[in-house]
């Protein structure tokens, strides 16, 4: 069955915006969708845009409390830090409760044609708020869309959802959501938390002892973890833990601050690391799922140099229409980045020329990032009936 994918996408999306010196500039959206606008990828029959909805209360509370929701209306006028608003991290601005309402409808949409089967694949960039949790704001997150769109799915009936997180943050917000659901598996490969805000995320955080143990899978990466390294790491445990849970539909938030030039994290990949790993997650939503595949986007703060061209490929790669790495960026768009005053110089290709070859796992090697993997498998794979020395499974 070829890809159709629904690309959830309005300039309204631009609304959340925390200011022009916050990391989460809303200017890598635009970017982004201007590159993959100018490349060819929106206009392809099997593309979809589609504007989103912004998510009423029903659907916010499946995830936050009520009095959270009033504190983020109240917000722009009477920020309240007890919530986490108002701090360094998540600056109150007008018309915030809109703006993160509209992102969560958005990543509701996604799995609502995803669910309904219009398409195949659903993107929504501007998604992946993952750090949000239940009664306050956190790490430039309000509202928790990735977990809200979640909850939705399960209230569709859907017994075995997988989560995938691939920002170089853990997706602490995701997992605390479903920690104590054995219907929800969340995945998150990141930096090392030893090193890296939100300091969660070990291995050993596996679910609800008592209610969903099993149900969360953490691969912690040292820093400096380059493309093959994290691809070594990934392809040791994800797919071997949804091979086992056998997911009815994926999840994935496709965060790209793993890259070598992030300023607020220590990974190392490149953006050809990064297009591996959507291919990775592609191919297992047509392996384990009939292809039924969210993806979201997350972190990454190279404005200019990274998410354009990282989650550009992302919506060629859940549109079957993968670019090619040695493709030239228009020249069109590089004007517009320059006109625009930012301070990134402009990439000129879709590439940087990363290697994104690896070596399988196997249980006899004892690099730093072997370590990690022996540490999320000896933690994990139990877990799962699986073999944590075995490099089969």
């Amino acid at each position: 069955m070829s890809d159709s994918v629904a690309v959830v996408w309005d300039d309204a999306l631009l609304g959340y915006t925390m200011g022009g010196d916050h990391p989460l500039h809303p200017v890598r959206l635009d970017l982004t969708m201007r590159l993959a606008d100018g490349l060819g990828v929106l206009s392809t029959p099997r593309v979809e845009v589609v504007r989103p909805q912004p998510a009423g209360e029903d659907l916010l509370t499946l995830v936050h409390d009520a009095d959270f929701l009033e504190a983020v209306r109240r917000a722009p006028t009477d920020p309240d830090e007890r919530y986490g608003l108002g701090t360094t991290d998540n600056p109150v601005f007008e018309g915030m409760y809109e703006a993160a309402a509209l992102i969560a409808g958005g990543s509701v949409q996604a799995a609502e044609l995803v669910h309904s089967g219009r398409a195949q694949h659903a993107v929504n960039i501007a998604g992946g708020l993952h750090h949000a949790m239940r009664d306050r704001a956190s790490g430039f997150c309000v509202f928790n869309d990735a977990a809200i769109a979640i909850a939705w799915l399960l209230g569709q009936g859907y017994e075995r959802i997988a989560y995938v997180d691939l920002d170089v943050h853990h997706g602490d917000g995701v997992q605390a959501a479903f920690s104590d659901d054995p219907r929800v598996l969340t995945v998150s490969i990141h930096q090392t938390p030893l090193t890296l805000w939100p300091g969660t995320g070990y291995p050993e955080e596996t679910g609800d002892p008592d209610k969903a143990l099993g149900s969360a899978v953490n691969i912690a990466v040292p820093n400096g973890t380059d493309d093959s390294s994290w691809l070594r790491a990934f392809h040791a445990v994800v797919p071997g833990v949804l091979r086992a849970f056998a997911p009815q539909i994926l999840v994935t938030q496709c965060g790209c601050d793993a890259h070598h030039e992030d300023p607020l994290a220590d990974l190392a990949l490149t953006v050809d690391g990064q297009r591996a790993s959507y291919r990775a997650v592609h191919d297992l939503a047509h392996e384990l799922c009939d292809g039924r595949w969210i993806a979201l986007g997350g972190g990454g703060y190279g404005l200019v140099r990274c998410v354009p061209r990282a989650w550009t490929h992302l919506l060629a790669e859940a549109a079957g229409e993968r670019l090619d790495p040695v493709t030239a960026i228009p020249q069109s768009w590089r004007d517009d980045v320059v006109a625009r005053g930012l301070r990134a110089r402009p990439p000129t290709h879709m590439t940087e020329g990363g290697y994104t070859g690896f070596s399988a796992w196997d249980p006899f090697t004892e690099s730093r990032v072997d370590r990690a993997i022996a540490r999320s498998r000896k933690a994990s794979y139990p877990l799962f009936g699986l073999d944590p020395d075995d490099p089969r499974d």
